[in-house]
């Protein structure tokens, strides 16, 4: 090893500094010991042998490792302390950032144990650190690989203009050593590099060595490199570009040369933590001032940022001060001016401490009891005092937060002893050791609860615990309980006949628990026999109860310990002939799960059932109690078959016992408890509850996204996945208006209504269950979009209208329904006009063309004695009679009664009076102000207010079957009142068949009628 010193030495060149400072503990029980040691060692570089600098020899002596992996080893026998295959970097060892010089230190602790004394003396506790020594194996780099400058033209010569300083990760010599500077041909003359310090830093200044002039030359391109102090050095390089700018003869000055504070750790976000300030005694925007963070690492960058304009430095990230105690950075203040200049300032926050952390309380094996898934294993014949574990309590605050109080809960016979008197306020140690002897056969094992309380107010605390598993030394002997056994048995055995099974135990365990059966007699040893292992004994021959009714012999068991220790037991065998043993079932209940809708006489379950006996008085039947003829048992196989079949819906358990009975004499019986589980299958379809087909919900066309439209609630009488709904839009929603929630069935409006989105929306929603296969069922939701809903006898119209359309047309607004309605309203009124007055142009044609016809046959002169109006009258008896003198005609019925009695005998509905659940169109008959008179205008030109579609009408069940496979509870419910507007009152109305005044052809045409103009509602590409 020293050899491999000498070459580490050669290859850093510098000497490995070994020496140690030992600082001897009080009874010898703590030590502290320094050892430095370079970064980046190879592996198995010996930093410091425990053996030597202790003073203790290097044989006899367990050193074992306990804190310092993965970058530290111990050897066993020496206590050599080396470095492994994970190389020591100073620069990132969590404890050794952002030290800004200070010292470097890696901790590490080593147990040893006096193997010649043995465990019981408890092992010896040693603590100390490793200085980390810095090399140089970090390259200085500047913060960008191009630095501008600006220099006001006509600076003065000999003026000075500091440079971004280059930064390097190693500290001390290795640091930042010198600046060069090279320069062109154009600037060689003009510019030269001077390096001041500055708080042990070196600052590199630009000097102007000659007249700069703008108009001439307004940039130049230096080169700068940095050179560390290491061997060999470091270095690198960067483009300094120097701008001429105008000119700005003042650098900000900070009000002080350092600024310290303090922050709470855990502050808020937004915390102002100080404020730095600088003046420049230019004005204008050469003396306005930006702030910016100089040096920071990236801690600080995470957790503070700074103001540019007022230089207050706020909290950015979580402080956490057992993350980071301390900060420290620079703020640089630049001026505005095209040629800025700038100044630091070194700032330093201290993290205050807050008590948010509970004790840590680590336990580990100590020297050679090892610990493995927080279990010890000790022996029972420790000594008292013997240790069983570290104890290692600590917190990761500070100051009184820090100090910790930690006890053994419970009455258990261990306590905590120090390992050492060192009063550290964050990391105490103990060893956790036996206060009394420990007995295996009384205690096998402790669950060991400590407790840690820091100082904190609020105190917080934390436990750990420990399980301790003691192990066994034989120190008992077998016994048998009873320590007499006797027992029946049938004559007319067969050789090797179980008769019993003697067992003894033993309060040891593992080896020393472990037994070997004999029989000591060695007249008994012809008859019987003993398994050696398991005590099972057995008869070697026949045995006659006239001969020998009664046999006695003794049975011992040793256990395999050392030494050994041995039991006795008295063995009585009386042999009987009778049928001593009751048929056993296999179990103590059964139970068996069938699926329901599962045909009869299949099987359900297998019983398994045994008898000890033989021949008939094993022979065992079985019975079904109660006997209701739902199961039968198949004797022979146990086979349970059903006679029903299942519907879980209507049962879902049935319970019953089974009787088994023996061929004795004589007969023995059983019971057992049987219970069938009936599983569920999809076989039910989901039924939708809220809302009916027939309502609607009204929304304005300035409803924001988001909104609440409507909840579909269903219902599912399966169970488990075959009841879990799922709810999804499958029609009606072709601009993608609305959406739903596939779990709780809750309609929202997905965006915002446009011009053309206006009128009814007919949403066609499935609601299926997760059952394999799954089962489903649809609904109808109408959403009215709409300014107002003044004219209800439109909406429940168009309401009534979707009920009729096919689902695979889309009901989605109309952007023309208000001109479209006007329009069609007045068409209609010139429509009828024109109607009226053609007939009456007919009729008084007709009525001219009759007068013609009687004038065509008369005589001038001559009196015309008939009228002819008058109806005409047969002869009677074949002779021809004067006829009567005739009446006045009867008065012509108005031309609207014609046609209304016209139209209603040719349009007649094919419709089924004792049907009442048809929807129906209820048309108002008030309207608000300034509102269409539809139901005027239904009334005038339908008639009949009211329209049934029955599934006998062609179009009904042809061209109008709209919604096919909606259950029958929630499909075309009609309409409520003319106030109506929701859905409840829709529910359980009922209706009855008005007189059939519509042909089917009619009916299918609805929205063909003057009723319902084709230009009120029309499809356009699917859209009604």
């Amino acid at each position: 090893m020293l050899s491999g010193r000498k070459m580490a030495v050669l290859r850093w060149e510098v000497p490995l500094l070994l020496a140690v400072i030992l600082v001897v503990a009080c009874n010898a029980v703590h030590s502290d010991i320094l050892y430095r040691v370079p970064e980046e060692q190879p592996p198995n570089t010996l930093i410091g042998s425990l053996a030597a600098d202790q003073g203790l020899p290097d044989t006899g002596h367990l050193y074992k490792l306990e804190v310092g992996a993965p970058y530290l080893r111990v050897d066993g026998k020496t206590g050599d302390i080396y470095t492994t295959e994970i190389p020591i970097d100073r620069e990132t060892l969590r404890d050794c950032q952002n030290l800004f010089g200070d010292k470097c230190f890696l901790e590490f602790e080593v147990s040893i144990t006096d193997m010649v004394k043995g465990i019981g003396s408890g092992p010896r506790l040693i603590e100390g650190r490793i200085e980390v020594l810095d090399i140089n194996d970090n390259t200085p780099q500047f913060a960008s690989p191009i630095l501008s400058l600006a220099i006001p033209e006509n600076t003065n010569i000999g003026a000075l203009f500091s440079i971004q300083m280059a930064t390097d990760k190693d500290s001390g010599s290795n640091g930042v050593a010198e600046y060069s500077l090279s320069t062109g041909p154009d600037a060689d003359e003009l510019f030269t590099l001077q390096v001041a310090l500055d708080t042990d830093e070196k600052l590199p200044q630009l000097v102007v060595m000659g007249n700069l002039d703008r108009e001439k030359k307004d940039s130049y391109d230096l080169n700068i490199r940095v050179v560390d102090g290491g061997k060999p050095p470091r270095a690198s390089s960067a483009l300094l570009r120097v701008t001429v700018t105008d000119q700005n003869d003042n650098s900000p000055k900070f009000e002080r040369n350092h600024y310290e504070a303090e922050l709470p750790e855990n502050s808020p976000l937004g915390h102002s933590v100080l404020q730095v300030r600088a003046n420049d005694a230019d004005t204008g925007t050469n003396g306005e001032i930006d702030y910016s963070l100089h040096q920071a690492s990236e801690t600080v960058q995470r957790l503070l940022r700074i103001d540019r304009s007022t230089g207050i430095i706020y909290v950015k990230g979580q402080v956490d001060r057992e993350e980071t105690s301390f900060l420290k950075f620079f703020v640089v203040a630049r001026d505005r001016a095209p040629n800025s200049k700038s100044s630091k300032v070194l700032v330093t926050i201290i993290v205050k401490d807050q008590n948010d952390n509970a004790p840590a309380i680590e336990i580990r094996g100590i020297g050679l009891v090892i610990h493995q898934d927080s279990v010890a294993n000790i022996s029972e014949d420790m000594p008292i005092g013997t240790p069983v574990a570290l104890v290692q309590v600590s917190d990761r605050d500070e100051g009184e937060n820090a100090v910790v109080t930690c006890v053994v809960a419970g009455d258990v016979p261990f306590q905590l002893r120090p390992a050492s008197e060192s009063v550290g306020d964050r990391k105490r140690k103990y060893f956790l050791q036996t206060t009394t002897l420990l007995d295996y056969e009384r205690i096998k094992d402790y669950r060991i609860e400590i407790v840690a309380v820091d100082s904190g107010n609020p105190a917080l605390s934390s436990t750990n615990s420990l399980k301790v598993q003691v192990t066994d030394i034989n120190d008992n002997a077998p016994t048998f309980s009873p320590a007499l056994l006797e027992v029946d048995f049938a004559e007319g055995n067969q050789p090797g006949d179980r008769i019993l099974d003697v067992v003894a135990t033993d309060a040891d365990s593992g080896i020393n628990a472990e037994m070997i059966y004999s029989i000591i007699e060695t007249s008994a040893s012809r008859l019987f026999e003993v398994d050696a292992n398991s005590g099972e004994v057995r008869v070697k021959n026949a045995l006659d109860r006239e001969d020998v009714e009664r046999y006695e012999f003794h049975i011992t068991a040793a256990d395999k310990g050392l030494p050994s220790k041995t039991g006795t037991s008295t063995v009585v065998v009386n042999v009987l002939d009778r049928n001593d043993n009751e048929p056993k079932f296999m179990l103590n209940g059964y139970s068996f799960s069938v699926n329901e809708n599962m045909l009869p006489l299949n099987p359900v379950g297998v019983v398994t059932v045994t008898d000890a006996d033989k021949g008939e008085n094993s022979r065992v039947t079985l019975y079904v109690e109660p006997d209701n003829g739902k199961f039968v048992i198949q004797n022979g196989t146990g086979t349970i078959l059903s006679s029903i079949s299942f519907d879980r819906e209507k049962e879902s358990t049935y319970i019953f016992r089974l009787k088994a009975v023996d061929g004795g004499e004589p007969p023995r019986s059983s019971y057992v408890g049987v219970t069938i589980n009936v599983l569920d299958e999809n076989d039910n379809a989901p039924y939708v509850t809220k809302p009916s087909n027939s309502s609607y919900t009204y929304l304005t066309p300035a409803t924001p996204p988001e909104t609440r439209v409507e909840v579909v609630e269903a219902e599912d009488i399966d169970a488990g996945p075959n009841a879990e709904l799922q709810y999804s839009i499958i029609g009606g929603n072709p601009y993608n208006l609305f959406q739903i929630s596939s779990t709780s069935g809750e309609i929202t409006l997905a965006k915002e209504f446009s011009g053309k989105h206006n009128g009814l929306h007919r949403l066609v929603v499935k609601v299926s269950d997760r059952g394999k296969p799954p089962r489903h069922t649809t609904t109808l939701v109408h959403v009215f979009v709409n300014e107002t809903k003044s004219n209800v006898s439109l909406i429940e119209a168009l309401v009534g209208h979707s009920l009729y359309t096919p689902l695979d047309r889309d009901i989605a607004g109309d952007p023309n329904y208000d001109y479209s309605q006007h329009s069609n309203i007045m068409y209609a009124i010139f429509a009828g006009i024109v109607v009226v007055i053609l007939i009456i142009i007919v009729v008084v044609v007709i009525r001219n063309h009759l007068k013609k016809d009687t004038k065509s046959g008369y005589q001038a002169g001559k009196k015309e004695s008939k009228d002819l109006y008058a109806p005409k009258q047969g002869p009677k008896n074949g002779k021809g009679k004067k006829s009567k003198k005739p009446k006045a005609p009867k008065p012509t019925k108005p031309l609207e009664e014609e046609e209304e009695a016209s139209l209603q005998k040719g349009l007649k509905f094919n419709l089924i009076n004792d049907v009442n659940d048809s929807p129906r169109i209820h048309l108002p008959l008030n309207y608000p102000p300034g509102s269409p008179d539809l139901g005027r205008h239904y009334r005038s030109n339908s008639p009949l207010p009211s329209i049934q579609l029955q599934p006998q009408s062609p179009s009904a069940s042809k061209k109008h079957q709209a919604v096919q496979d909606l259950p029958a509870t929630n499909t075309f419910v009609g309409t409520g009142d003319n106030n109506s507007t929701g859905s409840d009152q829709y529910s359980d109305y009922s209706y009855k068949a008005n007189p059939p005044k519509y042909n089917s052809k009619q009916v299918g045409d609805y929205a063909n009628m003057t009723m319902y103009p084709r230009e009120n509602i029309r499809w356009t590409n699917g859209v009604w």
